[in-house]
Parts: structure tokens; C-alpha cells; sequence
């Protein structure tokens, strides 16, 4: 199925979407809570989306939330390391990879505070001139677990998300100088929606076992890039694998697949220094992806707020 979390002037509501239209659950379900009571729950919900819904309402007419609009954690891999040469070079440097990227998959935690809908306008991250979007999958863990086999990780996946972790590659800049990992650069907002795709209803897209989906992204309607999940070079199962070690994985926790090569705009500078690229994101700018059997996000670029700024720091002990 194809579940969703949505406004229609009542609070916020789950629903199934069936075709242009959202078929809704009573109020007080929500889909975190279906996701944690297991898969009976949940195909038991789905049979009363399908069958006796508590309302049926043109799509058009409701305001899709995030799927989860607060998971309990989200993480986002890189995977396709496509993407990461694609940032090396723009930032003037060998587009060689050191060992450490082929022996596991990186990861980093996200804000799950920061979650927006697929609609929704986004504000340019605070103090920010250089705001950028990412072309990702997420995918939610339905079914917990912790030390997961790579071959059987992917069992663990109730469905799939479109994944966008805003960007502030000035801030990121920062973040990658202090070494401690990302910081105020993946703050500000993470896009998941329009929905949570079920894994069986995705099943006509997989590949030699692989969901090989079309995904590409656009800004102000141009075509930014344009690839496959399948071209992945580490695999959700190993990601999973990976993340899940000594960790318990929750049912709902989302985890990013990293970057489609090409799908941000880093990977788009022609500049020799970052600050003059004309293309980053700016207020007006729409930016959308898309994906194979997921569906679509839009949404509109808006002014941030400004920063208070902060005394500069004299380090103890330092003369």
C-alpha cells in the first residue's frame, strides 16, 4: 500500500492513497504506531483503509504530511560513492577514494525534528548562501532488530520514502573542519514523503533482486540529474547490516540511501571557488523529486531567518 499522513482542517489523519483519492482511518491512528504493532496490525489496517475508511477525500483537496512526521531516529547513508568523487571534484580535489569508504558505509545521524512534508516550503537554512538538495531513498524499518545479516537485513524494511537532507554547504564547510562529523549543514530540514510505499507494492521494479526504480530530480523544472537506486554500491541489506551492529534497529526509524550521483548541486559547481557558484538554491527556486512507483515531492525555496552571532571563543590555556 501506499500510506500517508495528512491534513484535511481536522488534525492529522492516516490514510491510504487509492489512485486521486486518500482513504482515511479514524482519527487517533497514526502510522508510527501501526508500524511499531507489527505486520498484522498494519494489513489489518489496510484492509479497513480498502474496505471501510472513515472518510474518502480528493487528493487535492488534503495537505500531505511527512509519512512519519517524527520518527524515532533517522539516519542517511552514502552509498552510491558516485556521488561523494562527484563533491571531490567540485571541490578541486582527487576523486580517489580512501580505503575506509569500501570497507563500510558511511552513515550520519539526522535531525528527526526537522522532518517536513513533500509540500512543504522549505527556509533556507539560517545564515546559509549556499543551500543545496539531495536526491535520496529512505527506507523505514517495520520489523526491529539488532546485529542483522547483510542477506537478510532487507527483510527487515516495511517501506520505502522519497529522502531529501537539505544542505548548507557553507555551514557543511564548517562541520568538515572541526572533524567531529555533520552538524548545522543537515540541520534545518529533511523531506520524507509523499509516501511510506509498501516493499510489496514495489515488487515489479526489483531487478535481480534489487529495487532498481528511476529516480531523478529537477529545479525550477530542469532535469538535475537522473539515475537508478539499483546502481547503489553499498546495498540497503549491507547498510543495515552495518548500522544495526550491536544497535537495536526500531520499527519506524528511517534510514537515506546517500545522494543519486549528480542529484545535488555541489556535484554541479564550475567554479574554482564554491562561493561563486550562481546555482545554488535561492528563495522562489521549486525543487522536486521524483522516483518510480514513490511518486513526487515540490516545493517551494523561502528566506531563513537571520543568525544572532555568537562572541568568537578564546580557548583555555592557549596564549
Amino acid at each position: 500500500m501506499k500510506w500517508v499522513t495528512y491534513e484535511a482542517g481536522a488534525g492529522a489523519r492516516t490514510g491510504a492513497l487509492d489512485g486521486d483519492t486518500v482513504r482515511g482511518l479514524r482519527p487517533g491512528i497514526d502510522l508510527l504506531t501501526l508500524a511499531q504493532s507489527g505486520a498484522e496490525a498494519l494489513a489489518e489496517a489496510g484492509e479497513t483503509a480498502r474496505r471501510a475508511p472513515e472518510e474518502v477525500r480528493p487528493l487535492d483537496d488534503v495537505r500531505l504530511l511527512a509519512p512519519l512526521p517524527r520518527p524515532p531516529s533517522v539516519r542517511d547513508g552514502l552509498c552510491f560513492l558516485g556521488h561523494l568523487r562527484g563533491c571531490y571534484r567540485a571541490l578541486g580535489r582527487s576523486a580517489e577514494l580512501h580505503p575506509a569508504w569500501s570497507e563500510a558505509p558511511a552513515f550520519y545521524f539526522g535531525n528527526a525534528a526537522s522532518v517536513v512534508g513533500p509540500h512543504d516550503p522549505v527556509p533556507v537554512a539560517p545564515g546559509s548562501r549556499m543551500f543545496d538538495l539531495e536526491l535520496e531513498v529512505g527506507v523505514v524499518i517495520g520489523r526491529g532488530g539488532v546485529d542483522l545479516h547483510p542477506a537478510a537485513a532487507e527483510d527487515h524494511i516495511l517501506g520505502y520514502t522519497l529522502f531529501n537532507d537539505w544542505t548548507a554547504r557553507d555551514h557543511q564547510l564548517h562541520d568538515l573542519a572541526t572533524g567531529i562529523g555533520m552538524g548545522k549543514s543537515k540541520d534545518s530540514a529533511l523531506t520524507l514523503g509523499p509516501a511510506l510505499v509498501t516493499v510489496d507494492e514495489l515488487a515489479e521494479y526489483r531487478v535481480d533482486g534489487r529495487l532498481a526504480i528511476e529516480l531523478r530530480a529537477t529545479v525550477n523544472d530542469q532535469e538535475i540529474t537522473r539515475g537508478r537506486l539499483d546502481q547503489m554500491d553499498w546495498t540497503f541489506g549491507e547498510l543495515l547490516a552495518y548500522v544495526s551492529r550491536g544497535v537495536d534497529l526500531a520499527p519506524g526509524d528511517v534510514i537515506g540511501s546517500g545522494t543519486v550521483p549528480g542529484g545535488c548541486l555541489l556535484e554541479h559547481v564550475d567554479t574554482p571557488d564554491l562561493a561563486e557558484f550562481t546555482g545554488w538554491l535561492r528563495p522562489g527556486d521549486v525543487v522536486s523529486l521524483h522516483g518510480q512507483g514513490l511518486g513526487s515531492t515540490r516545493q517551494t525555496v523561502v528566506e531563513g531567518t537571520g543568525v544572532i552571532p555568537l562572541r568568537p571563543c578564546s580557548p583555555k590555556g592557549q596564549a
